[in-house]
């Protein structure tokens, strides 16, 4: 197939090429991308690494400072009840903490917790120097254009699947 480099490594030779040109490349190796973060979660997960869930909403909340579960759920592209029950969860851990909105004392404002700000630079190092080591032999030009398509692709998701605000690497109004 043109422009793909044929290879003998599970998930990126022929034998899962198909017919749809690019397109097809692009199905078959985001569902390898899917399995491949399954297994970097699985073997190379540290002891107070975050998982993914707690991960992006304590980003998401390093973005916004603070937040309620409705704001919380249209940044990260989630249903409002799913929000609140992974808040709830990151609650009982002390990662963040629920107050009544000074507006509203029925709405609850989510924010982080030092230890939850903690745990996330944490999680954050851990992860980029993962990608870093995996990437190593990666010469600067690539490693901006591949962090370029990625965030082209998670923007279109975005602007296709989600309304309002989504989570990225600069913050939660700009495309990831």
């Amino acid at each position: 197939m043109a422009g793909v480099q044929e290879s003998r490594t599970v998930g990126t030779g022929p034998a899962l090429a198909d017919d749809g040109g690019p397109i097809g490349v692009i199905d078959v190796q985001l569902a390898v991308t899917a399995r491949n973060t399954e297994l970097l979660r699985r073997r190379a997960r540290e002891p107070g690494e975050l998982d993914r869930a707690a991960y992006l909403i304590l980003r998401a909340l390093g973005r916004l400072s603070s937040a309620d579960i409705n704001e919380l759920a249209t940044v990260l592209g989630l249903d409002a009840s799913t929000v609140g029950r992974q808040v709830a969860a990151l609650a009982d851990q002390g990662l963040v903490r629920r107050e009544p909105a000074p507006d509203d004392r029925r709405r609850s404002v989510v924010s982080a917790t030092a230890d939850g700000r903690d745990r996330a630079a944490l999680t954050s190092a851990l992860r980029q120097g993962r990608t870093r080591e995996l990437l190593a032999g990666w010469d600067d030009e690539s490693l901006a254009e591949f962090a370029g398509l990625l965030a082209r692709y998670n923007a279109a998701v975005a602007a296709h699947y989600m309304t309002g605000l989504h989570l990225d690497s600069t913050g939660p109004d700009e495309a990831d």
